[in-house]
């Protein structure tokens, strides 16, 4: 009896499944990340349902505002076929340099840390055809490998779209602040948006606000707002879909300059009626969750 006892408990031990080598390499992986990202207090995601509604740009505005305010921040580009960060911020030709601990971030200034695909092309002509795999992979190590050290912030700057890149940086950022929804106020761009916030719903993102760019014209001459792509639609929809609303952008010249030139509008124009409403936009991720992990002054 007790021998039959004895080769049973041998079975089952003998049937206990293992971890593959492949879960082995999974769990190391995901408790790389989160050492990583546990450096980093907050970590917000800017993403669309629509290109072209200056999604960028608002991205490196509220990263360089952030840092303005003194906070360390860094600003991790994941528009993996049209990356605009390194062109926005004057670091075209700078390449990645790694080491045995990692990736090395680009360093734009003191409070500011960029990392991009567009630092591993060898020219802005060379075309990224990838599947959604490597998408994943890249984001991943973008999160993982990139010694972004201790921050009070991660700014994401994601395509346009609800995709293979927001969906990733959703499933790999599970303490993510939430996102920072930019859109236009024309209903053309207010219908894709729309779908961007479905998704935030569906994957649990929370949603920090909607942001309306472009939001009526200023004329360099005289001063004063033409309302080209209408105003108040990206209000009007925050309200509809039950979201905060973080504020209005208007569509200025020389925020386009400043962008075409590398030279941020907000570190240039820091007194402008925009440079104050990019200071409005960011006055609620000032203001999050002060009891989040800080960020030490080291490295």
């Amino acid at each position: 009896m007790g021998n039959d006892n004895k080769t049973k408990t041998e079975g089952s031990c003998a049937t206990k499944k293992l971890p593959g080598r492949e879960e082995i390499e999974e769990l190391k992986e995901k408790l790389a990340l989160q050492n990583n990202m546990g450096k980093i207090r907050h970590k917000i995601i800017v993403l669309s349902g629509k290109g072209g509604v200056g999604k960028s740009t608002v991205a490196t505005n509220i990263a360089v505002a952030l840092s303005l305010k003194g906070q360390k921040v860094g600003l991790m580009d994941i528009d993996i076929h049209g990356p605009s960060i390194p062109k926005m911020l004057g670091l075209e030709g700078h390449m990645l340099k790694g080491s045995d601990s990692g990736l090395a971030p680009i360093i734009y200034t003191d409070n500011l840390r960029v990392m991009s695909i567009g630092f591993i092309l060898r020219t802005q002509n060379d075309a990224v055809i990838w599947r959604a795999p490597l998408k994943h992979k890249l984001i991943r190590d973008f999160l993982t490998d990139v010694q972004w050290g201790n921050l009070d912030y991660l700014v994401i700057d994601s395509p346009p779209g609800t995709g293979d890149e927001p969906l990733s940086v959703a499933q790999l950022l599970e303490d993510a602040d939430g996102t920072v929804i930019v859109t236009t106020p024309q209903d053309i761009a207010l219908i894709d948006v729309r779908k961007a916030i479905t998704f935030c719903r569906q994957v649990k993102l929370p949603i920090i606000g909607v942001v309306e760019n472009m939001s009526g014209f200023i004329c360099p001459h005289c001063g004063k707002t033409s309302d080209i792509f209408k105003v108040g639609g990206g209000e009007a929809m925050a309200s509809d879909m039950q979201v905060p609303f973080l504020g209005r952008i208007p569509l200025e010249p020389k925020i386009v300059e400043a962008g075409d030139s590398g030279k941020p509008y907000l570190e240039y124009y820091r007194e402008s009626e925009t440079a104050k409403a990019f200071n409005r936009v960011i006055e609620p991720l000032l203001t999050l969750n002060p009891q989040r992990k800080p960020a030490s002054s080291g490295a």
